[in-house]
């Protein structure tokens, strides 16, 4: 690493809620953040409207190289996607 690291607390408050995730705005006019519920640490029940905060550093570029095989993995999740909406709406105009 080229710099050296800075530990950053970050804060939010969450503003978003579901079974696998939950959404959070970061103080400052940040941003937006979604981040599964495995990575919480909590003692109490998330609600909407808590605050929360975690340290952060500066996002860091590993290199040049493309990883080829998430690339595979998400085009392949795009062509789902467009499919599954494609066929959505195929089925609103039969009805």
């Amino acid at each position: 690493m080229k710099y050296g690291d800075k530990i950053i607390k970050m804060e939010g408050v969450v503003v978003e809620v579901h079974d696998g995730c939950v959404a959070i705005d970061l103080k400052g006019r940040l941003g937006y953040l979604k981040v599964p519920m495995r990575m919480l640490i909590t003692d109490y029940p998330i609600k909407v409207g808590q605050e929360v905060a975690w340290n952060m550093s500066f996002v860091e570029q590993l290199g040049p190289e493309i990883n080829e095989k998430y690339i595979s993995n998400l085009d392949t999740y795009n062509k789902r996607q467009k499919e599954m909406r494609e066929k959505n709406a195929n089925n609103k105009e039969v009805k």
